[in-house]
C-alpha cells in the first residue's frame, strides 16, 4: 500500500486533468507523506484565496494547513453543484441506450452525473437524490421490465420516503398497439409526484418510433439542468455504490436511424418435411460495417409490408399507386405504393390512429365506435385486424391518401435474438426467425418481417439492419460459472450464440440446455450442432420436450421439475439461469417451476423461494429475454 494510505488513481475520465498531467500526478501523489499532502492542500487553498484578495505572488504566503493559510480571509465558498441521477429500466436495451446519450449530454454541460440500472440502484439512498431522471420502457401488458421491478415495487411500497426536495422527469417508452401504453413510465411519474417530487419538465411518452420525441426530451432536460460556467469545470461525481459511471464511447456509424444494408449469405428452413412450422435460419454479412455485437444482443431488421396487402389496400381506398406521398421524417415524396411497402405500418391498429382517422371520416360509424368510450369494445375490434379491415368495415373509401397516410406510424424494425458468436463467425450475424401465418376475421394474415424473410428474401439480397445491445442478457464474466439455459422453439437462438462463444473461449463451466418444440423428427432446431456440443463437452446436459410426441403434452418446465434436485444443486453452486422466448405463457410457467424447485429442494416457503429468485435477479443470476 502506498505511503500515507493514498490509494486514489487519477484518470482523465474522473478528473479535470489532461493525460500528461494525470501521469505526473499519479507518479507524485503515492510518494507523499500525510504532512506533505496537508501542506500541499493548504498551499493550493491559500494560493486560490490570495489571487482574489491580495496582490503579490502566491508564494509569499506562509505555507501550512488550509485553516492557517486562509486565516482572516473572507474567501467565497462555492455552492456544491447538484448531482443528477439517471436510472433506466430496460428489457431490450433501448432505455439503456437513451440513458447513456442523456448522461453524455449532461456531462458535456459540466453536470455531475450517476448512471445506473434501476435494479442496481440502492433504494435507501433515494432520499439523498436531488435531480432524478428516469428512462423506462413498459413490458407486456403494462408491466415494468425485469430490471425495474425491484425499484418499482419499492417506490410503490410504504417504505418509499417523502421526496419534497426532489426534482424529476420521466421518459417513457412503449407501443400504442398495447392497451397500457407507457404504463410503467406513467406509474413512476405519478408516484414521484405523490411522494412530493417536482417535475423538471413534463413526462414524454414515446411510441415505437421513439428517436425524435426522446431527443427532444433529452434536450429539454439538459436545458433545464444547465449550470453556471463555474460549475462546468467540476469533476464528475464518482458513481454511487451499485451504479456505473457513464462513459461517452464512440457510437457506430450504423444504427437504428442509419441501418447497414447487410447481404444475405444463407436463408434456410430449419424444420423438416411435414412440420406445421417454418423456422428460417439467416446468415448475414457485416463485412465493412464495423458493427460489433456480443452473444445476448439482438439484430434489428427493417422489413417490407406484404405486396399483396398493399395492393389490396390501395384498391379498397381507390387510391393511385403512383401518387406522390411524403416519407416519414425526411419529407421526401415517393410513389404511394413504395411508401406503403417500405415506410408505413399498415398491419397494426392503435387507438390514436382510429381516433385520428375517425375525424377524417366525418359522421361515420367509426366515430361512434371511438366516441362510445367502451375500451373493451375498441380493444376487441383492434385485436387481429389491420388497416384494410378498417377501411372495409367502415367504408372509408374516398379519404385522400395525402390526408390518411401521414397519420400512419413509421414501419418499425423487428428485433431478433442473435444466434451466432462473432468469435466463431467473424463479420457475420445469424438470426432464427419463425414464420407467422394464420387466419383471422375471414382473411389470411402474415407476420410482416417473418414472412418477408421467408418468402421474398434470397441469398444475395440485402436487408437494412442494426445491432440492438442487450446488457441485461449476458454470459457470466467468469467462464467457469455454470449456466442453465431454457429456450423452447426460437428461444434457443441466443443459446446457440452462447455455446458457440463458450466453445471459442474454452469455457470450463458446466452448461445445461432445456429445449422444446412440437415434434422430435421435424422441429429439433440445430439438432446436429447441439449434439456435437454435447459430445465435445461444451454442453454438459441437454433435456428436451416435444409436446406433440406424447399423449400428454410435455413442456420445458415439466423437464425442469423432473430434474428438480440436480437443478437446485446447480443453483446452489452459483449457476446463472437464462430464459428466452414467449413471455405470456412459457416464461411465466418456467418462473413458477423455478419457484417450486427452490421451495421443494431448499425446504423453503413459497415466499422465501420467491425471495431466493429475487436475489438471483438482483445478482444477475436470473436473466430473461422474453417477448
Amino acid at each position: 500500500m502506498p505511503r500515507g494510505g493514498y490509494e486514489l488513481v487519477l484518470q482523465v475520465t474522473n478528473s479535470p486533468f489532461n493525460q500528461e498531467q494525470v501521469e505526473l500526478l499519479n507518479r507524485l501523489l503515492p510518494m507523499l507523506t500525510d504532512t506533505q499532502r496537508n501542506w500541499l492542500s493548504g498551499y493550493l487553498a491559500a494560493q486560490s484565496c490570495a489571487t482574489a484578495a491580495a496582490p503579490g505572488p502566491a508564494a509569499a504566503i506562509a505555507p501550512g494547513p488550509a485553516a492557517q493559510a486562509i486565516e482572516g480571509a473572507d474567501a467565497p465558498v462555492a455552492a456544491a453543484p447538484r448531482e443528477v441521477t439517471v436510472l433506466f429500466g430496460s428489457q431490450s436495451g433501448n432505455s439503456h441506450g437513451l440513458a447513456k446519450k442523456l448522461v453524455k449530454k449532461l456531462e458535456e454541460q459540466g453536470l455531475k452525473t450517476t448512471l445506473s440500472a434501476m435494479s442496481d440502484f440502492k433504494p435507501n439512498t433515494l432520499k439523498k437524490v436531488q435531480d432524478l431522471l428516469l428512462v423506462v420502457s413498459t413490458h407486456g401488458e403494462g408491466e415494468p421490465p425485469d430490471n425495474a421491478i425491484s425499484f418499482y415495487e419499492f417506490l410503490h411500497s410504504k417504505r418509499a420516503p417523502k421526496l419534497d426536495d426532489l426534482r424529476f422527469s420521466v421518459l417513457a417508452l412503449g407501443d400504442t398497439s398495447y392497451e397500457f401504453f407507457c404504463q410503467t413510465g406513467k406509474d413512476f411519474d405519478k408516484r414521484l409526484e405523490e411522494l412530493g417530487g417536482k417535475r423538471l419538465i413534463p413526462r414524454v411518452d414515446c411510441d415505437v418510433d421513439f428517436e425524435g420525441p426522446a431527443a427532444k426530451w433529452i434536450d429539454e432536460v439538459v436545458k433545464s439542468l444547465s449550470v453556471a460556467s463555474a460549475t462546468a469545470s467540476s469533476p464528475s461525481a464518482a458513481a454511487a455504490p451499485g451504479a456505473t459511471a457513464a462513459t461517452g464511447a464512440a457510437e457506430s456509424a450504423y444504427s437504428r436511424s442509419n441501418p447497414f444494408h447487410a447481404e444475405v449469405l444463407e436463408n434456410l428452413n430449419l424444420n423438416g418435411r411435414g412440420s406445421d412450422k417454418e423456422t428460417r435460419h439467416l446468415e448475414l454479412s457485416l463485412e465493412g460495417s464495423n458493427l460489433q455485437y456480443e452473444p445476448g444482443d439482438s439484430l434489428g431488421v427493417y422489413p417490407e409490408n406484404d405486396p399483396r396487402l398493399v395492393d389490396e389496400l390501395i384498391a379498397a381506398m381507390g387510391w393511385n399507386a403512383d401518387e406522390p406521398v411524403a416519407v416519414p421524417k425526411s419529407g421526401e415524396e415517393i410513389p404511394l405504393r413504395e411508401a406503403l411497402l417500405r415506410h408505413y405500418e399498415i398491419t397494426v391498429l392503435t387507438k390514436p390512429l382510429l381516433e385520428q382517422i375517425a375525424k377524417l371520416a366525418g359522421g361515420s360509424k367509426l366515430q361512434e365506435l371511438v366516441a362510445a368510450g367502451d375500451r373493451q369494445e375498441l380493444k376487441a375490434y383492434m385485436q387481429g385486424r389491420d388497416l384494410l379491415d378498417l377501411v372495409q368495415d367502415y367504408s372509408l373509401k374516398g379519404v385522400p391518401a395525402r390526408e390518411l397516410v401521414p397519420l400512419l406510424r413509421k414501419l418499425p424494425a423487428r428485433l431478433y435474438s442473435i444466434s451466432s458468436s462473432p468469435k466463431a463467425t467473424p463479420d457475420e450475424v445469424h438470426i432464427t426467425v419463425r414464420s407467422v401465418r394464420y387466419e383471422a376475421h375471414g382473411r389470411d394474415r402474415y407476420g410482416v418481417c417473418s414472412v418477408h424473410l421467408a418468402e421474398r428474401v434470397q441469398p444475395g439480397d440485402t436487408l437494412p439492419v442494426f445491432i440492438q445491445r442487450n446488457p441485461n442478457f449476458r454470459l457470466p464474466e467468469n467462464p467457469d460459472t455454470p449456466i442453465i439455459m431454457v429456450g423452447p422453439g426460437t428461444g434457443v437462438a441466443p443459446f446457440r450464440a452462447f455455446l458457440a462463444e463458450r466453445e471459442e473461449i474454452g469455457a470450463e463451466g458446466k452448461a445445461w440446455l432445456f429445449f422444446g418444440d412440437q415434434h422430435f423428427s421435424t422441429d429439433f432446431l440445430y439438432q446436429l450442432e447441439l449434439q456435437r456440443w454435447l459430445k465435445d463437452g461444451v454442453l454438459t446436459r441437454l433435456d428436451v420436450a416435444f409436446s406433440r410426441d406424447t399423449e400428454e403434452k410435455v413442456y420445458v418446465q415439466h423437464r425442469m421439475l423432473e430434474k428438480s434436485r440436480e437443478l437446485y444443486q446447480w443453483l446452489e453452486e452459483g449457476a446463472v439461469v437464462y430464459v428466452c422466448g414467449d413471455k405470456k405463457k412459457m416464461a411465466n410457467d418456467v418462473h413458477a417451476a423455478l419457484t417450486t424447485i427452490i421451495a421443494r429442494e431448499g425446504g423453503l416457503s413459497p415466499e422465501a423461494a420467491a425471495e431466493y429468485l429475487n436475489r438471483m435477479q438482483q445478482q444477475k443470476r436470473y436473466q430473461r429475454d422474453v417477448y
